[in-house]
């Protein structure tokens, strides 16, 4: 029993309340009346114990609930299949593309955001739609049938459950998938998603204020709920975001920026990520109300009773990357006792600094540093990622800078050298101190080969994104000179493909580059460029918009209004590392370059033991040869160097579950020594499962991670 919840509904899970008995109906009906009568109490006695009204949660507006029948559509794979999701061909869009085929689509490319679809990486084999809950390989396609209720909560969040028709209410389970990145409702399909339908676990899902909301300024059209396009007037309550521009603001944007565009995560002005834990939780609160909707036992007047509780239901909070950073402030913030165990990987999590944490991995020199946050390590990297990219270590890296990009690297490290950011008299000299530079600020070793393609694909926009994000700055702040568009061949601005902003709800990860949007440089040299192709005034130089890259940077380490503004935000998402006693397991990938392990998990790891003492019951779970992006492993460069870390997230759920199902003790902490699929770059040899041993349920005494004091200590 949870000690927050009520004595009257407490039930122990060997003794699981079965479904009211129809003859009982008639008197909750009765006594249904006798308490309204006394003044509208939500609880009614009937002798026996007290049952509650199922009431739904503040805020939450349903707004539609269907049924799949698991072949011609289904809650996974939205009647893809295996071979559907695997297939790099997306789904087509009529010229108006209906709900039904944004949804398909939004599977699809969330799907394979998020795992590595390709057989020879375990797509089918290892992980995917047609391996059973069991870890059983299977010929089938894997869908699954059952019903998708979409809300929106208070907050303009978008809330999904996804009830499997194997879910049983007499022994219920809800695992969490808040999305990962910025991505929206569907973000964690293919993750936590994935694993709890499987397991006859309803997933409920939150797109946590990032998702899917873009603007189209210049013509004034909006995202609703369900993807599809509206004028902004015409959306109303119904559009998910629409920046807060007045219509003479507006008309002023758009002369002097035509053609761009606002996004939910940057541009909502209320910094989501320091509410992704009450995001989370409302998402399990929604969740307890839509199911005792559909299960609960019936009054005379159609109202329900309370039949899943959280006194009789495993919840599991999970998902990757932010949706796992979400799931533990849910964990910190749940006094209500929602949540019964997390099970997440490369959690996106920062600390308060002033606590003593010593990392030390094997003989190396320790790490000191302390949790990092995200805006001031993506800061940091945004700034020396180009140049560190031509370092020697980090030669032969996949999308390794060569000709053109090389040329404008090289113009990164001179505009560095000229701001004494970094030394050295040759490029070479000055790109070997940038990476010198990253590795002194924490980043691993594992990372020099990942810097350049980390740059090209992540960095800039993350760094735009959260700037504006935990500043509250407006699209018409045009922050640092950036702002987010289409753009031509030569990087100039232009107005979109009317069918890329059609189908946009699909396609768009929340982040430039995605979809139609491109990050752009207003202050560029000759007019808005697309940043890559940007000269930057201070420099004169084609140099990946230098002047922006610093501006960036300089809002961490300032103290301008803006700065002052930037850091009061990220003031606002930092954790405490007190997870309540809860069973949780941590999975990391040690190459993470997007997330590194010194600023996240390791950290967080040290500080629970810190502020829990004995009362702890994290598990740390690093994995050697794994990175960030699973949905990289196809590439050429990666496919032969990195294993998928999302065989090691099913595994730690699979542990959690163990856990809380049967009492099983979770693995200890422990690095898992995984080795790399070898082979050429781009032909990478088939991996096996000697490639990714399974998590030691006792590791040897090498792999083991151990806490000692103020000192986490690991093996190299």
């Amino acid at each position: 029993m949870h000690p927050a919840r009520r004595p009257a509904t407490a039930i122990s899970r060997t003794n699981r309340r079965t479904p009211t008995p129809a003859p009982l109906l008639s008197l909750l009906a009765s006594a249904l009346l006798l308490s309204a009568c006394g003044g509208g109490s939500t609880s009614i006695s009937l002798g026996s114990g007290d049952y509650e009204i199922n009431v739904a949660p503040a805020g939450v507006r349903a707004l539609s609930s269907t049924p799949y029948d698991g072949n011609s559509d289904d809650l996974l794979t939205a009647g893809l299949g295996r071979a559907g999701l695997a297939s790099a061909v997306a789904p087509t869009l009529s010229a108006t593309p209906t709900a039904a085929e944004l949804r398909k689509l939004a599977i699809h490319t969330n799907y394979r955001a998020i795992v590595d679809t390709t057989a020879g990486g375990g797509f089918g084999t290892l992980y995917g739609p047609n391996i059973s809950a069991d870890g059983v390989v299977g010929t089938g396609d894997g869908k699954i049938a059952g019903v998708e209720h979409i809300a929106v909560d208070g907050s303009g969040n978008t809330l999904m459950l996804q009830v499997p028709a194997s879910f049983s209410a007499s022994a219920p389970c809800i695992v969490t998938g808040t999305s990962s990145g910025s991505r929206g409702v569907y973000g964690a399909i293919g993750s936590s998603g994935e694993w709890g339908l499987k397991r006859g676990c309803a997933v409920v899902y939150t797109d946590k204020g990032t998702g899917n909301g873009v603007h189209d300024l210049q013509n004034n059209t909006v995202n609703l709920f369900d993807g599809r396009r509206s004028a902004a007037a015409a959306a109303g309550s119904n559009s998910n975001f629409t920046a807060a521009l007045t219509a003479a603001e507006l008309a002023t944007f758009n002369a002097a920026t035509p053609n761009r565009f606002a996004v939910r995560h940057a541009h909502s002005g209320t910094n989501p990520e320091s509410s992704w834990g009450q995001h989370t939780l409302k998402a399990i609160e929604y969740a307890f109300w839509r199911l005792n909707e559909t299960y609960g036992p019936a009054l005379a007047d159609g109202r329900r009773t309370k039949l899943i509780t959280p006194a009789n239901t495993i919840v599991i909070a999970s998902s990757v990357s932010n949706g796992a950073g979400a799931a533990i402030a849910a964990a910190e913030q749940d006094t209500a006792g929602l949540i019964d165990g997390v099970a997440v990987s490369e959690p996106n999590v920062q600390l308060a600094s002033g606590a003593t944490l010593n990392i030390q991995r094997g003989a190396r020199p320790a790490y000191t540093g302390g949790s990092k946050a995200l805006y001031d390590y993506f800061s940091y990297g945004n700034l020396l990622q180009p140049c560190a990219a031509l370092a020697t270590a980090a030669a032969g890296g996949p999308f390794a800078f060569s000709g053109g990009t090389a040329f404008v690297a090289g113009n990164r490290c001179a505009a560095l050298a000229a701001q004494g950011l970094v030394t050295g008299s040759t490029t070479q000299a000055q790109a070997d101190d940038a990476l010198a530079k990253l590795r002194a600020y924490g980043w691993e070793s594992e990372a020099d080969v990942l810097h350049a393609s980390h740059y090209l694909f992540a960095s800039p926009a993350i760094a735009v994104t959260y700037a504006n994000a935990h500043g509250r700055f407006s699209v018409k702040d045009n922050l640092c000179g950036f702002s987010f568009g289409a753009v031509d061949a030569t990087g100039t601005p232009i107005a979109a493909a009317p069918a890329a902003i059609a189908g946009i709800f699909g396609t768009c990860n929340g982040v430039p580059p995605s979809g139609a949007l491109q990050l752009i440089n207003n202050n560029a040299v000759g007019g808005a460029r697309n940043h890559t192709a940007a000269t930057s005034a201070s420099t004169n130089a084609l140099d990946f918009s230098f002047d922006g890259a610093l501006c960036l940077r300089n809002l961490w380490t300032g103290s301008t209004a803006n700065a002052q503004a930037v850091k009061a935000g990220v003031a606002e998402v930092v954790r405490n590392a007190n997870l309540r006693g809860k069973p949780t397991l941590i999975v990391h990938g040690r190459s993470d370059t997007l997330v590194p392990v010194n600023f996240s998990s390791r950290p967080y790891v040290l500080r629970n033991s810190q502020v829990e003492g004995a009362a702890s019951r994290l598990r740390y779970v690093e994995v050697a040869n794994a990175q960030h992006f699973d949905s990289f492993l196809p590439f050429a460069g990666y496919d032969n160097r990195y294993v998928p870390l999302h065989l090691y997230f099913n595994r730690a759920l699979d542990a959690m579950w163990a856990h809380l199902k049967t009492g099983a003790a979770l693995p200890p902490s422990q690095l898992v020594r995984t080795t790399p699929r070898g082979g050429a770059p781009g032909a990478a040899n088939a991996i096996a499962p000697s490639n990714v041993p399974a998590i030691a349920v006792s590791p040897a005494a090498a792999d083991r991670i151990s806490i000692e004091g103020n000192t986490l200590r690991l093996p190299d």
